[in-house]
């Protein structure tokens, strides 16, 4: 019996990869521990409302859905392309302001939001295509040091148009109806939570991050996903092989930098405030690199793991210090150790040690460890 006729005889759910497969565009954990690990970050991000309380929890898991989605589009850029920006805040920042500016002048409404947003993204495109055809000709710490220069002017631009932009103080700015804080969808609670605005925001910014990231992982694992990754390992082995490797990288470039704009468009929703500090920082930028360095480049689900480490300890390693300190009051040393003014000291070690034991980053160890069979 040919081949032909045993496949054909198969049943038909045995040809079709499953549902969940299909979803994740069929890059699946290959990890046990890691499917154990994302699946618990998926439903604690999902059921945060019902199962913390007060704002802070909240709006930490608001920030890891944010940044999540960000770190992965720059993770498209570094991990699956090889090329290194310093210009990802800037289109983080873009998105951001266009929301914010579309609802500061005159009554919040969700077409004063939807006109910042789309002035916001065709920015973003010219400036990605303008970076990716004049930067993306020249080569590694060249065009790093370009997109530095394009992002840092493109901040004290944003810090000096205090009339347009706030200046170094930002913009607050009122949000639609339904995202108000006085909105509530039932009169009577569900879970002991009420359905008010702050949570109707919460899963915009949660339902907008999930289907970023789905596009992301589809993406990458698309046929142009697959040029961008041979582009990274030999630029010159695809050029041989017919690829326009200068025009997959433009569009790497414009594609990473939409998605960094809607990310910075749902962060300002949420936090109802644009600033240089929150959105156009250096700081947000090495955040960044951290963040992607400690996942695990060339992994959306790198992205998804460390954000998650890096914004939880970022919001309570100083708190966990603080408790720490008090139980070992009486040991000198260890109570001045795990001072809470030290928690950056702490950070940064924790950082070195994810490199020396995950040199390939905390997904790309798990993934090592236990391949898919």
């Amino acid at each position: 019996m040919s081949t032909t006729t045993l496949s054909s005889s198969a049943p038909a759910h045995a040809r079709r990869p499953a549902p969940f497969s299909r979803l994740l565009s069929g890059d699946l954990p290959r990890s046990r521990l890691l499917g154990v690990a994302l699946w618990a970050i998926f439903l604690g991000l999902a059921l945060a409302p019902f199962l913390t309380s007060g704002a802070r929890p909240l709006n930490t898991a608001a920030t890891i859905c944010i940044y999540i989605v960000l770190v992965a589009s720059y993770d498209l850029l570094l991990g699956y392309t090889g090329i290194v920006s310093f210009a990802h805040t800037m289109f983080f920042g873009i998105g951001a302001y266009g929301v914010g500016l579309g609802l500061s002048y005159g009554e919040p409404t969700w077409s004063g939001a939807a006109i910042g947003l789309a002035a916001a993204l065709l920015l973003t495109v010219v400036l990605a295509l303008v970076i990716g055809l004049f930067a993306l000709r020249v080569r590694a710490i060249f065009y790093a040091m370009i997109t530095l220069a394009v992002a840092s002017s493109f901040a004290v631009l944003a810090s000096q148009l205090s009339d347009f932009t706030g200046g170094e103080d930002g913009k607050t700015f009122g949000v639609p109806a339904a995202l108000g804080a006085g909105f509530k969808l039932f009169e009577t609670e569900v879970a002991g939570r009420a359905i008010d605005g702050k949570l109707l925001t919460y899963y915009l910014v949660f339902f907008g991050c999930l289907l970023l990231f789905l596009f992301l992982l589809r993406l990458v694992n698309s046929p142009f996903g697959r040029v961008l990754q041979a582009i990274r390992e030999n630029e010159f082995r695809a050029e041989a092989l017919g690829y326009r490797t200068m025009v997959y990288r433009i569009w790497a470039n414009v594609l990473a930098a939409l998605v960094a704009a809607l990310a910075g468009a749902l962060m300002a929703l949420w936090l109802r405030y644009v600033g240089p500090k929150t959105t156009l920082g250096f700081e947000v930028m090495t955040d960044i690199l951290l963040i992607v360095v400690i996942g695990g480049m060339g992994t959306m689900y790198g992205a998804v793991v460390g954000a998650t480490l890096f914004i939880l300890a970022q919001n309570y390693l100083k708190a966990a210090m603080a408790g720490g300190a008090e139980l070992l009051a009486n040991v000198p040393f260890a109570a001045q150790a795990l001072h809470p003014d030290r928690w950056l000291l702490w950070l940064g070690v924790l950082f070195v040690l994810s490199i020396y034991f995950f040199p390939s980053g905390i997904v790309g160890k798990l993934r090592g460890r236990q391949p898919s069979h």
